[in-house]
């Protein structure tokens, strides 16, 4: 039985899981910084 199809699907589930992370991380870097200059306007 071949086994680089379970190397090649590990592979990818990882990518995709470190995209996922990547993409989260931003927006709520994102979010975070909106919310600090919201405050910083308004005071």
């Amino acid at each position: 039985m071949n086994h680089w199809s379970f190397v090649i699907a590990a592979y990818a589930v990882a990518l995709v899981g470190t995209a996922v992370l990547l993409i989260a991380s931003w927006r709520a870097m994102r979010a975070a910084e909106a919310k600090a200059a919201a405050l910083r306007e308004r005071a």
